[in-house]
């Protein structure tokens, strides 16, 4: 059973690899045996990320530099990405932003950012990488979506739109290119004690009515998010397409 989720061989790209959900998720692949290709921003924010991997002594790791909002880039980044190692197994779509504001006050310059972001970004590197797996006729894409992808939230209406939308791609895909040997999945993490989630833990009485109601009792850590990563971008997961796997200590279930 153990072999089925071996990764050795396989080459991972995972965006905002920089911290968080994303350098867990890296470092998870590499444990697992893939070569890592870590994007962010700039390619020194991942300098974290790669010693950890480098620790390993088992993985190959690279660092990549990318602003997701910037079409040109993203292109550039899968030039680059190919260029690399001649392939990509594993996309990992983790990068995005968030901005809180009241609905009647959110601006245009604050909905446009994230949107590019966090679902035209996704879209394009699953496009330009995609077309690579599809010649190859394998691949697994991952896609990080989010508990609003389900609900609305509060003060985030873009985060919450964008997030929807990361679902529904996730589907699409799916739809088009299953028959082709391709897998495209979505984990949608809970509450994770991250950087996007440091204005909830900071505000006292939000804090203790979202706890209160996780049945883990307790709030994520990224490391939480890598055994999904991991089931999703091995051979385990062949039958499993278009699925967003929640992992959110049992959030949506109450």
């Amino acid at each position: 059973m153990s072999n089925m989720f071996d990764l050795s061989g396989k080459v991972a790209l995972i965006t905002g690899a920089s911290r968080g959900l994303g350098q867990a998720i890296a470092l998870g692949l590499a444990k697992a045996g893939a070569d890592i290709i870590a994007v962010a921003s700039k390619k020194e924010n991942v300098a974290d990320t790669m010693a950890e991997i480098e620790k390993l002594g088992t993985s190959k790791v690279i660092a990549l530099g990318c602003e997701q909002d910037k079409p040109e880039q993203v292109k550039q980044l899968v030039d680059d990405a190919i260029a690399a190692f001649g392939k990509v197994d594993i996309l990992v779509n983790n990068a995005g932003t968030i901005r809180r504001a009241p609905a009647e006050d959110f601006s245009d310059e604050d909905w446009d950012l994230i949107m590019e972001a966090n679902i035209n970004g996704v879209f394009r590197l699953s496009r330009g990488i995609g077309k690579h797996m599809l010649a190859n006729g394998s691949g697994k894409i991952i896609n990080i979506a989010s508990l609003l992808s389900f609900s609305g939230g509060i003060t985030v209406p873009a985060y919450s739109a964008s997030k929807g939308a990361v679902m529904q791609l996730t589907k699409a895909l799916a739809n088009e290119w299953a028959a082709k040997g391709l897998n495209i999945n979505a984990i949608a993490p809970g509450y994770f004690a991250t950087d996007n989630t440091s204005a909830l833990r900071a505000d006292k009485e939000r804090n203790e009515a979202i706890s209160a109601r996780i049945p883990a009792g307790r709030w994520g850590e990224p490391e939480d998010l890598a055994g999904a990563a991991i089931f999703l971008a091995s051979s385990a997961s062949d039958y499993v397409n278009g699925h967003t796997l929640l992992v959110d200590g049992g959030w949506m279930a109450r």
